[in-house]
């Protein structure tokens, strides 16, 4: 895999989309063209991810075609936090890779405090006698989601800027929780847990965006990969790399028998075969953080499998194809943080060191 050929085709790909989308939002694209999901849904999940793409092509690039997208998209969230009652865990999400990046670029005040408000909201979502941030809103009241291992980075750089140790106690003990009750013993992990919402006690198990209960979401595992692993580099702890060594061995493992592209659910039906190559791009981007040559070469084994489900005609708008909203949803299309953790695992394959989360 010729890595600064690639990253070529992503630059003159991407940086003639960010002039096509430069006031846009994008989920996904239908027929070559992003949609907005500005327009649709300003509280989506997925909103920093364009934002967040057009920060790291620019620190990639230098190229101020990314720059002048990042800002726009990043003016246009600010109406997310007047909509208020949409927002929930994914704060991180939509922030962190956004505003924040842009804040500690540039310094600029009105970055800063656009983060720092997405921090206050997560840490608001902490619950101190079951120690979890619980995820979502409405009767969801102790329910905790393995994406939420992504999120928390957010609390890590809260803490160090309003020094203010709480942050992190709250990152701490949300992520020791998540690895008691989300990660199996052979390395797979739950996708959502109901826990008690007085003691922490688990209550129950859900599919989620997986085949069902019991089963292993791929995307999942990715996110467990990653997350511990920024849990392990912001606060140095061993207990998180080992815990994101358990679920990459056991990503690994199931993705050695697909070609290194995840299937929707390691635990699913064989058949129909349906996959989501943004699991893999999620894994791969972790897996380059776990310090040990195998993990590197994995990696690297998933990006040249993932690279003939790329579309890199610069007239198109969508990167990674294939990727899956969940296993009973919407399956095989583009998403946007497909395009977001691609491009992040070759611009880290490229020398680069800035880290977004």
């Amino acid at each position: 895999m010729n890595i600064s050929a690639i990253w070529q085709k992503i630059d003159e790909k991407l940086s003639r989309a960010a002039l096509r989308s430069a006031d846009k939002i994008p989920y996904t694209a239908i027929d070559g063209v992003h949609d907005d999901k500005a327009l649709t849904d300003i509280t989506w999940w997925t909103n920093g991810f364009w934002p967040g793409l057009m920060w790291l092509m620019y620190v990639g690039t230098g190229r101020d075609v990314y720059r002048t997208a990042a800002e726009k998209a990043e003016e246009k969230l600010d109406a997310a936090f007047e909509s208020y009652d949409g927002l929930h865990h994914d704060v991180g999400f939509m922030w962190h890779i956004s505003s924040g990046v842009d804040y500690r670029l540039f310094k600029g005040r009105k970055s800063r405090l656009r983060t720092l408000y997405a921090a206050d909201l997560l840490a608001a979502r902490f619950n101190p006698m079951g120690r979890f941030i619980r995820s979502w809103n409405d009767d969801h009241d102790g329910w905790v989601i393995i994406d939420s291992m992504m999120n928390i980075p957010l609390l890590y750089w809260a803490a160090k800027e309003h020094r203010d140790k709480r942050y992190e106690y709250i990152a701490r003990l949300h992520a020791d929780t998540v690895m008691r009750t989300h990660l199996r013993p052979d390395g797979s992990v739950n996708h959502i847990v109901s826990l008690d919402p007085a003691d922490g006690r688990v209550i129950e198990t859900f599919g989620g965006q997986g085949y069902g209960v019991g089963s292993s979401w791929s995307r999942g595992q990715a996110w467990a990969i990653y997350g511990f692993a920024l849990s392990y580099i912001h606060m140095g702890e061993k207990k998180y790399l080992d815990a994101a060594k358990k679920a990459a061995d056991y990503f690994i493992a199931c993705t050695e028998k697909t070609g290194r592209i995840a299937r929707i659910d390691f635990r699913a039906p064989e058949e129909p075969v349906l996959i989501d190559t943004s699991a893999s791009a999620i894994a791969a981007c972790g897996l380059l953080e776990l310090g040990e040559e195998k993990y590197r070469a994995a990696a690297l084994d998933i990006l040249s499998a993932l690279e003939k489900y790329c579309d890199f005609n610069p007239e198109t708008d969508p990167l990674l194809l294939m990727g899956s909203e969940a296993y009973h949803g919407r399956r095989h299309m583009n998403l946007i943080y497909g395009d977001y953790f691609f491009a992040e695992a070759v611009y880290k394959l490229m020398g680069n060191k800035f880290l977004f989360w």
